[in-house]
């Protein structure tokens, strides 16, 4: 994994004083990179009972569609509000600086799906956290969650004690 560290770049102070934002722009830019983190990610997953990924607005979708695509299974979007033109289920979660949303289509989850829920990042756990509350709302099952990146420091791990999960990277 040391190759995919190398095409993550820091960027201090973004979005806010403090925080050092990792860029993967880098690493999805890179055709072998990317190839690397969608076949590590799909890995755990290769022959499990996973009917479809969900992926979190917007760089979720990055990975989530391709591993989608990987496992011939459907994609899900979870989209901020208002993004999403059909009927939706809402599940409103606080941020380490502000508070949002995140919406499905009602129907994008049938009772008893079993989802995939990948990001690029794992940070505080609060995006996954409101993202597993929101499958479930829909009557899916959360089987696993799976991040490129996980910042360890943060302990994101601890707001999904209920889940596997499968990282790349950690910081």
């Amino acid at each position: 994994m040391e190759s995919l560290k190398d095409k993550i770049r820091d960027i201090p102070d973004f979005p806010k004083q403090g925080i050092l934002f990792k860029d993967i722009t880098p690493l999805v830019q890179d055709p072998a990179s990317l190839r690397i983190a969608v076949s590590e990610l799909v890995r755990p997953f290769k022959n499990s009972n996973i009917t479809a990924v969900a992926g979190m607005e917007a760089r979720g979708f990055i990975f989530g569609s391709l591993v989608a695509w990987e496992l011939g299974i459907g994609f899900i979007p979870l989209r901020k509000p208002g993004k999403l033109p059909y009927d939706v289920q809402r599940v409103d979660y606080k941020l380490e600086y502000g508070q949002t949303s995140l919406e499905a289509h009602i129907d994008a989850i049938k009772s008893g799906d079993r989802i995939l829920l990948i990001d690029d990042l794992l940070a505080t756990g609060g995006t996954a956290k409101a993202s597993c509350e929101l499958v479930e709302k829909l009557g899916g099952k959360v089987e696993a969650c799976a991040f490129v990146i996980e910042l360890a420091m943060l302990q994101g791990r601890d707001q999904l004690k209920n889940y596997p999960i499968h990282t790349l990277i950690q910081y």
